[in-house]
């Protein structure tokens, strides 16, 4: 077995042989492998801090959506379908031109209008399903400082 590894040592040595040697293989995939580890533990957190920033900006939207129907329709109560435009011609002046899409993110969050309080649903924290029903009154985005 020795001698077949320096037979090989020589030939490669002379040139004969091109290529990498099963070890250098594997110390390459073991590098690549650690930094990959590396770069996955690091963007973890990501997620999370976008779900969060997500929830704010979706609460403002919302929020000034809301306060512009109430501005133009004093006397009414504010509902989500009034909010949403339904014709399809956004922009429009066909009414609920306020919000084109309602903004929801499960599992991370979920909005509704509630009694025209604007509500935001974020626990159990990283698991909002449809039919979950904590909600808490969006006082503005500290609201979602939960949201996982």
């Amino acid at each position: 077995m020795i001698s077949t590894y320096q037979r090989l040592k020589r030939r490669r040595d002379a040139g004969e042989i091109d290529g990498f040697t099963l070890i250098e293989l594997l110390i390459v995939i073991v590098v690549l492998g650690i930094l990959a580890a590396v770069v996955i533990f690091a963007l973890g957190g990501i997620t999370g801090k976008s779900a969060v920033a997500a929830c704010q900006a979706d609460g403002a939207t919302i929020s000034t959506a809301a306060a512009a129907f109430t501005a133009q329709n004093p006397g009414t109560t504010v509902t989500q379908a009034l909010l949403l435009d339904t014709s399809g011609n956004y922009g429009a002046s066909s009414g609920g031109n306020y919000i084109q899409s309602w903004p929801s993110n499960l599992p991370h969050y979920k909005f509704q209008i509630a009694a025209g309080v604007l509500q935001v649903d974020v626990a159990p924290a990283g698991n909002v399903t449809a039919g979950s029903n904590t909600w808490v009154n969006y006082t503005g985005p500290t609201v979602c400082s939960t949201v996982q």
